[in-house]
Formats: structure tokens, sequence, C-alpha cells
């Protein structure tokens, strides 16, 4: 095994070694896994130790990842969005909150939409507020009242846009106030912080994604990170066929489990019956579990979140001072007084009145092979998907925020596949853009 992972060194380094990059005809991507070597060599040697499902690398990952998002426990599940979605329905279990259908969640009508669809999955009523332009976040003036018309209401759940977070000070004391459940979707914000403090680490659950486009990959690939044993179980139950059994990993093949009491009188309505715990429901459950695999490169991928974090910044920081040139014609977004943000990307919102939309620019960084992308769904009570489940001139009408933002936001990369010579063609390709329109 040593002499191929040697040869999958060695055939890294060099390809590596020999990328090129020339501007205006190879592409600004946006976004990337921030690999080396050290990923594929520890994926090659997962794979050739023959074990594929969850086990031990899944077990470190595990371990070590929660603390990330502020918590001491939590899963590696299959992806973001299946994080927010367990995060929901572990509200739902007899074993925990119990919450039933119908139940009132308070969430922004703006951003990606697998924050939103858990709600509606699940068979939860949505409470939508608008956004505040500076942050995109969810507007707090709009969730106390919000809390105020729905009383009832039990769940607070958004997104920390773009690694960006709310002002958190006021959040907590308006989730302290009305009693609220807080669900974090941190899939953006890893190695964000608030006040010191990581965000995950404020509500009851928090939500992280790996996809390749986020700070750390494994591909495809989420988490869910949970502040006690209980909850964590049935987050695991959720997550793998609703099953009881608890153990983990190569353990629960083991004629009596690492619990000790694999076989056992495990099934209510069957007390005389000894039952494998393996084939115990607690749950109707999914099937969301990554593999082993992933959990190699996650493992890889946490050493380098410190430096992923400061080379996005840095690339923040040098958009940043390239678009504030042109203060007549974007609106650029702020980061709240506490917060250190490890921004996800880069937002730009076009002014009322300037003379061109967003498509224009867009299309003009899309021509000379610079990525760009628009602020997810925008108002998502807009989309196709959605239609008939709100009334289209109420919706544009009742959140104008999530409307402007629809039309006239975009974000371009801060990955750390992005670097100084990239930031400084889109520099100069952002001054091609405001000289020719000033003609």
């Amino acid at each position: 095994m040593d002499d191929i992972l040697k040869l999958v060194e060695e055939y890294i380094k060099e390809k590596d070694s020999k990328k090129t990059w020339v501007a205006g005809e190879d592409w600004v991507q946006y976004a990337g896994p921030y690999f080396t070597h050290e990923e594929y060599v520890r994926a090659v040697k997962t794979l050739l130790n023959g074990w594929l499902v969850l086990g031990a690398e899944a077990n470190k990952f595990e371990t070590k990842f929660p603390p990330l998002l502020g918590k001491e426990l939590g899963l590696f599940v299959n992806s973001g969005s299946s994080a927010n979605l367990l995060m929901l329905l572990a509200l739902t279990s007899k074993r925990g909150r119990n919450l039933p259908k119908g139940t009132k969640v308070i969430t922004p009508v703006a951003g990606f939409p697998t924050t939103i669809n858990p709600i509606f999955q699940i068979g939860f009523e949505p409470v939508f507020v608008d956004i505040e332009l500076d942050t995109l976040n969810l507007d707090l003036d709009a969730v106390e009242k919000a809390c105020q018309e729905h009383p009832d209401a039990k769940v607070i759940t958004f997104a920390h846009v773009l690694g960006n977070p709310p002002n958190m000070d006021r959040l907590m004391e308006i989730v302290k106030k009305y009693d609220l459940i807080l669900l974090e979707d941190c899939c953006d914000a890893l190695g964000s912080t608030y006040d010191g403090k990581k965000l995950g680490s404020f509500g009851e659950m928090a939500s992280c994604s790996f996809y390749p486009a986020h700070h750390i990959t494994t591909g495809e690939g989420g988490f869910v990170a949970v502040k006690d044993e209980q909850t964590e179980r049935i987050v695991r139950s959720f997550r793998e066929w609703g099953r009881g059994c608890y153990c983990i990993g190569k353990q629960n093949l083991l004629e009596k489990g690492s619990c000790g009491t694999r076989f056992n009188c495990w099934i209510p309505s069957l007390p005389d019956h000894v039952f494998d715990h393996k084939y115990v429901y607690e749950e109707i459950g999914y099937n969301m579990k990554p593999i082993e695999l992933q959990a190699s490169l996650g493992l890889v991928q946490m050493e380098k979140l410190e430096e992923i974090g400061l080379k996005r910044r840095e690339n923040y920081r040098s958009l940043f001072k390239a678009f504030s040139k042109y203060p007549e014609f974007f609106h650029l977004h702020t980061a709240q007084p506490k917060s250190d943000p490890d921004w996800f990307a880069f937002p730009v919102t076009i002014k009322d009145g300037a003379p061109f939309k967003r498509s224009d620019i867009c299309q003009f960084f899309e021509s000379k092979m610079i990525q760009t992308r628009p602020y997810f769904a925008g108002n998502i009570m807009l989309q196709p998907a959605y239609e008939g489940l709100h009334d289209k001139d109420e919706v544009i009408s009742k959140f104008p925020i999530a409307h402007k933002v629809t039309t006239d936001t975009f974000f371009l990369g801060t990955s750390p596949v992005i670097n100084k010579e990239k930031t400084d063609y889109i520099e100069y390709i952002l001054d091609c853009f405001v000289a020719a329109i000033r003609i």
C-alpha cells in the first residue's frame, strides 16, 4: 500500500505543478476544492482499506468537527440540505420536542431553498419575514413583529448569509423573550464568529455543508451539530432509516454491540421477545449517510480551515476595495460590528437608478471568463416550485428588500482557488465595464 500511496502523492504534486491560469482565457471560478496531495492520499488509503460505509474515519471526523460549530456532539450526513432537514425532523420526534404538523417556523423569505424546504416537507408552517439590505440577513424588526403576530410560533431558522451573521445579541434576546427554538444554517458560515463565538454555538442545533463551493469539502456532505446526547441519538436515527441502534461504526456488528445489549427486549409491543437492536426502528427515517472516503477528505480539509479563512478574507477585502471605487452604482454589504465573517462570497447589489442592470454586468463578467452567481433563489416564493402557495403580488409588495435582491444582487467568489492575480483581473474588468457605461 505504501508504494501506491507514494505514487499517488507524486502524481498529484506533478499535476499541480503544471497548473497555469491565463487572464481572459481561463475561468475565474467563483469556488472550487482547495486540495493538495494529502486529500487524495488519505482517500485512496481509505479505499484500499476496504471499509466503505461510515467507520473509524467517520468516528474521528464526528468527534473533531463539532467544536468548529461551537458544539460538542454531531453527525456527518450526506449534504448540508439533509442537515437542515434533519434539524427540523429532530424536533418532531416523540423522544424529543414532539412538535406537531402545523408548527409555525419564522424564517427569511430570501436565500437558498433548502433552508426553507424542510418546513414544507415536514408539514410545518413558514412565517416569512423580509431581509435587511446591508447584511442580507433576516430583518430583526420584522422578526419581532412576526413573534407578536404569531405568538404560537415555536422555531426560528435562517442562514448566516454568505458567512455574515445578523446582530446575534438582539436575535438571542428575541429568541429568549418569545421562547423560540433557534436552528442555525451555517452552510456558508464555517469559521465565522460573532463577539468571539463561533457561528453554530448560539442555537439548539446547527448545520454545515461540505459541497465543493463551501469552506471545506468532502465532495458532497454536511453536518448536524447538537447540544446533547439525546438529540444526537434522534438525529442519528433519522439519518439511518429510523433505527434505534446508536452503536457506532464497526462496533455495531459485534455480538453485543458497543452498548453491550444489542440483543434484548427492545420492542415495547413485544415485551418478552428478544430482538436485534440494529433492526429496531424508533423514527420514520431516511438514509442520509455519507461514506467513509468523504470523512477521510474532511479530516484533511479541517486542518486547512484557518488557511482557507485567511485567503477568503483577503479576497473579500480586495473585491471590496475594487467595487468601493463606484459608490454611485453599487451597494456593498457590511458585517455587524462584533462579527468576523469567513466570507463564502462577495455580494454586490446594483443601486436604484444605475444605468445598467444586473444582467448587464454579470454577462459582461461571464464573457470575460469571470463566474458570477445571483443571490441564490432571491425571494423563494417567486420561484416556479412555490407557485400558488402565496399571492405573487403580495409576496412582492410585502417583502420589498427580498424583491430587490432577487433582481439586483449577485456575488463573486472569495474561494481560496482565487488569488491576487485573479482579483486584480476582476478589478480590471470592472473598471472596463464602468468606463464603457460612462461613455
